[in-house]
């Protein structure tokens, strides 16, 4: 743990950011990473004043931002014990497998087989205040409803989002902003929810959510939602484009890693699949930020080269925003699969891994915080840092990820 003064000095650092972000990206079970990870930063005082997420991230965002900052950690807790219990009748046989596991000493294999017992009953019988199995197929129609378009009726999220979240403070909280992403299903384009000029309620949140076939699209506004993680599973793209810009201190929380070892196995094929397609689109976002400040250095050069060193009129007003100095700073936090997780480690909402999950944030996010130098603004001749905690040496500057 951090000393006061250590603590003092990197709320200074931080300070210097009008912008501190909190982007989650979509992961399920795995989301409980997330929680550790907020705790982390309570823990040392650093209050995020926006929260963006998709999918599992935007329910996790929407439980910090729509609660008071005293009550944020007990919400997110209450939210992850009830949805780590299987509904419907494999409740108490649960409960009774997991009261008998505390008394075994825990391995690997266990683990393995706690998580594939976990994932087998969240596709039988889905997860308290969570989702449920519709009682019919959905192929027996054709209709459109939503149990002819999936296998899982999540009207009880919506119960637990309105008991867990206080959504007039999202929208009242004028130094708390919300973001969440969703894919409009028949356009196929990506769409952003935004307190700063959209009233968020429980709808938005579920569209960000609703990951097909497990959910149903949702209806907002006469148009159809699914997962936003269809289209971009992260939404740090949304924070970097904003315009006008700010200095901005970004904690990017990923739950699945790009990077992994080259499969052996079938499950190892089926999960290594899914870590790539789900993984963030972080390097393509700092790719994006290392352009722009290329251009932006190449036109301020340029404009030295003009008589009286200023811009034409006529072309002002068009390129001033690319002659910002802003800067921006992304602390990358990303979860690392253990040995024995497997590719339906997003759906095996068991309590043992959901408190292994959040441990791993909480660790994580200690270690980072131990690097107060890491927090420092960039150099505005670069732009932009990057520092991730499991690599050796943190990337600044126009350098690749």
């Amino acid at each position: 743990m951090m000393s006061r003064k250590q603590q003092r000095a990197l709320l200074e650092k931080v300070a210097q950011y009008p912008a501190v972000a909190l982007v989650l990206q979509g992961g399920g079970a795995l989301g409980a990473y997330q929680c550790g990870v907020y705790q982390a930063l309570d823990e040392a005082g650093i209050r995020p004043n926006w929260y963006a997420g998709i999918s599992i991230g935007a329910i996790n965002a929407a439980l910090i931002a729509g609660n008071r900052p005293e009550d944020r950690l007990d919400r997110l807790e209450e939210f992850w014990q009830t949805i780590c219990q299987p509904a419907g009748l494999a409740t108490l046989p649960a409960l009774a497998i997991r009261n008998s596991l505390n008394l075994l000493p825990m391995s690997a294999a266990l683990e393995t087989w706690v998580a594939l017992m976990s994932a087998m009953a969240a596709l039988w019988q889905g997860q308290t205040g969570f989702f449920e199995p519709w009682l019919g197929s959905p192929f027996l129609l054709a209709d459109g409803s939503p149990e002819a378009t999936s296998f899982y009726n999540t009207r009880p999220l919506i119960h637990t989002l309105e008991r867990l979240v206080d959504f007039d403070r999202i929208n009242q909280d004028p130094d708390t902003r919300l973001t969440v992403g969703a894919t409009d299903v028949e356009s196929g384009n990506f769409r952003y929810f935004d307190s700063r000029d959209t009233r968020i309620g429980p709808e938005h949140i579920l569209a960000s959510g609703a990951l097909p076939p497990a959910f149903a699209p949702v209806e907002i506004d006469g148009r159809f939602y699914w997962d936003g993680g269809i289209v971009s599973n992260t939404p740090l793209e949304h924070i970097l484009d904003e315009w006008p810009r700010t200095d901005t201190l970004a904690f990017q929380v990923d739950l699945w890693s790009a990077r992994g070892a080259f499969p052996k196995t079938m499950m190892d094929v089926l999960e290594r699949t899914k870590d790539i397609q789900f993984s963030s689109r972080t390097r393509h976002g700092t790719d994006m930020v290392a352009r722009t400040q290329q251009l932006r250095t190449a036109l301020a050069e340029l404009i030295e080269q003009l008589p009286d060193k200023r811009l034409p009129t006529h072309l002002h007003d068009t390129l001033q925003p690319w002659l910002d100095d802003r800067v921006v700073n992304i602390v990358h936090l990303i979860y690392q699969a253990k040995p024995h997780e497997q590719q339906f480690k997003d759906y095996a909402f068991d309590n043992l891994g959901m408190q292994n999950h959040w441990e791993s944030g909480l660790r994580d996010t200690r270690q980072t915080l131990t690097h107060p130098e890491w927090f420092n603004l960039p150099s505005r001749d670069c732009g932009y840092a990057v520092h991730d905690i499991h690599r050796e040496q943190p990337k600044a500057g126009l350098t690749r990820l």
